[in-house]
């Protein structure tokens, strides 16, 4: 009965009953004093549907652990959403460090500056009035041209999570050139992919993937052929010739994720680190 009912609600209907359970749940969180002001309400999260601070717990020991990150570092978040990568890296980037986000969406910059830079001066949001189908119809400037707000050499640490699984491949290859311009030289970046590889593809064909990428478009594979931006996987090898042109080493292995349906894994995501 579950799955029928999941298959027949509409998506407008769907969205609308999952926003009001979340405001609800906002609402007794701040009757019973439960509120923790750096965690957004669940009626304003639009990340994903991942637990908000699991998930940046989870990559916060990923930036440091495999990312090298430290606490002096200055550090970018490209497509910060909401903050919940943000949130964990305020009790460890110190003073003498920095952290810069910013990302298309304005209500979520608009949250972060209110709650995390009222309370942590050193970290910084801005809004990037960049067009993309899916999230922001509305943005000035195409992301194939778009360049970073930073000098060249900015930052000793890049990541960007759950970004290059939206962008076509002209706008992904466009962000790798701005990462490798802003990154400094031994600066790290972590990105996480849906990368496409024989393993992969034959769990995408055999339907064991949560992803059904099976509408190949012009060098990459979407789950939805009217608006690709939904989700974009990549060939592993495109991938790897990309980051080699703009010298971009990548620190094997590359950490594959559960997303396709293997049995060994890191994350959700396929996650790559990478170094200048």
């Amino acid at each position: 009965m579950r799955s029928v009912i999941k298959q027949f609600v509409p998506r407008p209907l769907k969205s609308a009953l999952k926003h009001t359970h979340a405001f609800l749940i906002d609402a007794l969180d701040g009757l019973q004093g439960e509120r923790d002001p750096l965690t957004p309400p669940r009626s304003l999260i639009f990340v994903g549907d991942g637990d908000f601070k699991k998930v940046g717990e989870e990559f916060f020991h990923y930036f440091i652990e495999l990312g090298g990150l430290k606490p002096g570092d200055r550090v970018l978040d490209v497509g910060c959403g909401i903050g919940r990568m943000a949130v964990p890296l305020t009790k460890y980037l110190s003073a003498s460090g920095k952290y810069e986000g910013f990302d298309i969406v304005a209500r979520g910059i608009e949250w972060c500056t209110k709650n995390v830079t009222s309370r942590y001066p050193h970290f910084r949001f801005q809004v990037a009035e960049i067009y993309n189908k899916a999230y922001n119809p509305k943005g000035k400037y195409p992301a194939a041209r778009y360049r970073f707000p930073f000098a060249n050499d900015s930052f000793d640490f890049i990541f960007l999570t759950s970004v290059f699984t939206h962008l076509m491949p002209e706008e992904t290859e466009n962000y790798l050139t701005e990462i490798a311009r802003t990154l400094r030289q031994g600066g790290k970046c972590l990105i996480t992919y849906f990368l496409l590889n024989p393993e992969s593809l034959k769990l995408v064909e055999t339907r064991a993937s949560t992803l059904d990428f099976k509408y190949q478009m012009s060098g990459f594979r979407t789950t939805d052929q009217h608006t690709p931006e939904a989700a974009v996987a990549y060939d592993e090898n495109f991938i790897r010739g990309l980051h080699q042109k703009y010298g971009l080493k990548i620190a094997e292995p590359i950490r594959y994720g559960s997303w396709c349906g293997r049995k060994n894994f890191l994350s959700y995501q396929d996650l790559i680190i990478a170094t200048k």
